[in-house]
């Protein structure tokens, strides 16, 4: 009977998609209330919602959108400081800049963030915590229902993590290499 159990679990373990993967690593209801504290947080430095501050829009591409606007702050989210990169993800395909400036809230198809946790979060990938929102700070979440909070693709099947491994400099970040990895204050 006991080997019984071992064969189901592996089997199970073998059809497992790289969905349920994920699932285990992120989107727990911890790593959603730590987005929906960011998201709070976003509000406060007028960073999303009504009225919040323009960058400079620039030229993106998939998976983000076509048009981007990405802000870098360092900020204290529930008792954790670290560095909170936020890229607003405008739309649709063909989009300009000068497009997004005029009605940036019609153009705006999502918002993603990285905030770097205090070390041990995940430190095998820099500690980053990864959350997408719809425009009005809703949680996205992926075909499977999964809130897009959390760890999101450690396994490297897919999402965040796989994606930005490979960002130059070893930072996971492919818009600036212009932070470092941990300012003393984060240490």
């Amino acid at each position: 009977m006991k080997m019984n159990k071992i064969v189901a679990a592996m089997a199970l373990v073998g059809t497992m998609t790289a969905g349920a993967v994920i699932a285990q690593t992120a989107g727990t209801d911890e790593d959603v209330a730590f987005a929906d504290a960011i998201w709070a947080e976003m509000l406060a430095l007028n960073l999303a919602g009504d009225g919040a501050i323009m960058g400079l829009p620039y030229q993106g591409g998939p998976p983000h959108g076509e048009t981007l606007e990405t802000f870098f702050v360092e900020t204290e989210i529930m008792g954790e400081t670290g560095l909170l990169v936020v890229k607003r993800n405008y739309g649709p395909e063909g989009v300009s800049e000068d497009e997004v400036l005029a009605d940036p809230a019609g153009h705006l198809g999502s918002v993603t963030v990285m905030f770097q946790r205090e070390e041990g979060y995940d430190a095998e990938h820099d500690d980053w915590f990864y959350a997408k929102y719809l425009p009005d700070g809703a949680m996205d979440t992926a075909p499977s229902g999964m809130a897009l909070a959390g760890a999101i693709g450690r396994d490297l099947s897919g999402g965040c993590i796989a994606c930005h491994i490979g960002a130059a400099g070893d930072d996971y970040l492919f818009t600036t290499d212009a932070f470092p990895r941990r300012t003393p204050a984060m240490q």
